[in-house]
């Protein structure tokens, strides 16, 4: 099937795509709407910018749109109208969505497909949490933490590459402090600088950290694809 993929440079996002190619599909074509701010319900915000740099590792081409509002209807019409366009360049006929648990976004989007008659692939809804972090590593994703606002999420997490050590650091802390081993209930944003579908890892060749004793940020200010292709 010839699919649309709802894009925020996040693992979640970055691996559906991953999984949907395993099971035959063909990607066409990303959609990112970029919100106004880190306050959207629906949307990913940190780092969101760069999904343009990650669209030419992933070597799929991407269609964009920016909001100057963070009202639920706004983000809805901008997704419609990116998916109508999508149908007319690309002849999608599903979108891929890398929700794992929020009932809220799938019946958004769900209600965004009806509406287009696209049908929509979520193939990490429900995933068993530690065995998808787990997959993440074994199969060769290498996220960094954008943000973090959870207890027990300090700032030494942030511009980190996640390693199968730091998994299991994050497993204990999870449990300790309760938060959501896969981040989806906001307790960390992730960007994905390398994994086994880009041509070309992406080097963070300046940035910034803004902590302010519980939550922070690692601001890339500049990015771009390493030099040695695959």
């Amino acid at each position: 099937m010839k699919l649309a993929a709802l894009f925020s440079g996040g693992k979640d996002s970055t691996y559906s795509i991953y999984k949907v190619k395993q099971m035959g599909h063909d990607v066409k074509c990303l959609v990112t709407v970029f919100p106004k701010s880190s306050d959207s319900h629906l949307l990913h915000f940190p780092a969101i910018e760069l999904t343009k740099l990650q669209s030419k590792a992933l070597k799929i081409s991407q269609i964009t749109s920016a909001l100057d509002s963070n009202e639920l209807a706004e983000e809805m019409d901008a997704l419609k109208i990116l998916l109508k366009r999508a149908k007319q360049d690309f002849q999608i006929e599903g979108l891929v969505h890398g929700g794992i648990s929020s009932e809220f976004q799938k019946k958004c989007f769900e209600k965004i497909c009806k509406e287009n008659d696209l049908k929509i692939i979520t193939p990490l809804w429900k995933i068993n949490t530690k065995e998808y972090m787990n997959e993440l590593i074994v199969s060769n994703f290498k996220f960094i933490l954008t943000s973090v606002s959870s207890d027990g999420l300090d700032e030494r997490w942030l511009g980190k590459i996640i390693s199968s050590h730091d998994m299991l650091q994050l497993n204990k802390l999870s449990d300790k402090y309760g938060f959501n081993l896969n981040f989806e209930g906001g307790e960390a944003e992730t960007f994905v600088v390398d994994c086994p579908l880009y041509s070309h890892p992406i080097n963070i060749n300046k940035s910034k950290t803004i902590w302010d004793g519980y939550r922070g940020r690692f601001e890339i200010e500049d990015a771009g694809l390493d030099s040695n292709a695959r």
